[in-house]
């Protein structure tokens, strides 16, 4: 039996082939979509089945893409987990070190999801970053206001809502007149009163600010525009594919439409990949990771994961604490007395997590009344802390 070993770069990608005794001399070829088909020749005209590559930012995608169209067996690793002794690493020794552990059985392979689950990723990611870059969009419209003067955003909880959006739209067709101004705001009874949205609204609008207005407003839409497409595109996926996972998902507390979807883009609905509900939390990065040494522990801090799926389960895991009557919230509570805030938040985006594991996994929705039931065994434990507390407050001098 042979094995292979891509070293997959921009431009190129190193390939080393190895019978369990010797390697062949590693071959270098280009990453055009043809040269990766010579590659798969040169593969099987050396008897080889199994190749082994590293995740190499996306340049992997499409070697994994044509190599598994002509049936070879492909492992895709983290490099983290194959990282050469410092002093002895060059790109033909990497790929030799990647054919001689896979042959020995020693790579653990990488979660690649299926064609429609990476589909529904794309629109998922493209999604987020567009959600966040409207969100810049909006600051810097509101610090052009704030440069000339108006200060809405200090008076509105929402700098990208109705109101805002609304005097952004008048100021730039021209609008100066504070009253006016003053009617496109809804709510904010108090602020009218007083007289402080008169005098937020009041400033000194110049053309350059309302022309840098104009293009930031023109942009904002845009990409307003493009974020909605997308979702129709993530809805029609979800809706004709994973309809049931997603209903049953939106049962926990804080998910919506769209943290479903990305829910399920990242895990890819099917939780036979992850052994339990620890290897899910372990790789979306919000378990604690093992440092121990000679008994003690060095740092109990999350390790790194889903980039993707990890802010929104702590998004989930915030909106799920301040829902009322929810498990989430009474727990939140409770853990933020003996710890931080954002300590509490990450524990309750764990449990949110192995949550989820278990829905996709049973199928069922989310059942509330469980999640308050202590195990016997943990139940005893605390009824005797709280005795013990009790004694030694008893014991207390007066």
């Amino acid at each position: 039996m042979k094995t292979a070993g891509l070293d997959v770069h921009k431009d190129s990608i190193f390939c080393a082939v190895f019978d369990g005794k010797r390697y062949s001399d590693v071959e270098v070829f280009e990453t055009f979509s043809t040269a990766i088909s010579s590659l798969g020749d040169y593969l099987r005209a050396e008897g080889v089945n199994q190749v082994a590559m590293e995740s190499t930012s996306i340049y992997w995608v499409p070697v994994w893409n044509i190599l598994s169209e002509m049936g070879f067996d492909l492992i895709l690793v983290n490099p983290f987990l194959i990282k050469q002794l410092p002093g002895r690493k060059s790109d033909v020794k990497d790929a030799q070190w990647i054919a001689q552990l896979l042959y020995k059985d020693m790579l653990r392979g990488s979660f690649v999801p299926s064609e429609q689950i990476q589909e529904l990723r794309s629109y998922t990611r493209a999604h987020s970053k567009l959600q966040q870059r409207i969100t810049r969009m909006l600051i810097k419209m509101d610090n052009i206001l704030v440069q000339s003067g108006i200060r809405l955003g200090s008076l509105v909880s929402d700098i990208g809502g109705k109101s805002m959006l609304a005097v952004i739209d008048a100021l730039i067709a021209g609008e100066t007149d504070t009253k006016s101004l003053i009617k496109l705001v809804y709510a904010n009874r108090k602020n009218k009163e007083n007289g402080r949205l008169a005098a937020a609204l009041t400033g000194c609008m110049k053309e350059h600010h309302r022309f840098n207005l104009r293009m930031a407003k023109a942009e904002h839409d845009l990409l307003v525009n493009q974020a909605g497409e997308y979702l129709e595109k993530i809805d029609s996926i979800c809706l004709h594919r994973f309809s049931r996972q997603q209903s049953l998902l939106k049962t926990i507390p804080g998910v919506s439409r769209v943290s479903s979807a990305v829910i399920i883009a990242e895990t890819g609905a099917d939780m036979k990949v992850f052994e339990n509900s620890g290897k899910l939390s372990g790789w979306i990065g919000l378990r604690p990771k093992n440092d121990e040494s000679a008994g003690k522990y060095k740092s109990t801090a999350i390790t790194k994961g889903n980039k993707y799926l990890k802010p929104i389960l702590v998004q989930i895991a915030w909106a799920a604490s301040r829902s009322k009557g929810s498990y989430f919230k009474e727990k939140f509570n409770r853990l933020s007395i003996r710890k931080s805030a954002k300590k509490a938040l990450i524990a309750i985006a764990r449990k949110i997590s192995v949550v989820v594991w278990n829905i996709l996994t049973d199928l069922k929705p989310y059942n509330p009344a469980l999640q308050a039931i202590y195990e016997p065994r943990k139940l005893e434990a605390k009824i005797r802390y709280h005795q013990r507390e009790m004694e030694r407050i008893a014991k207390l001098k007066p």
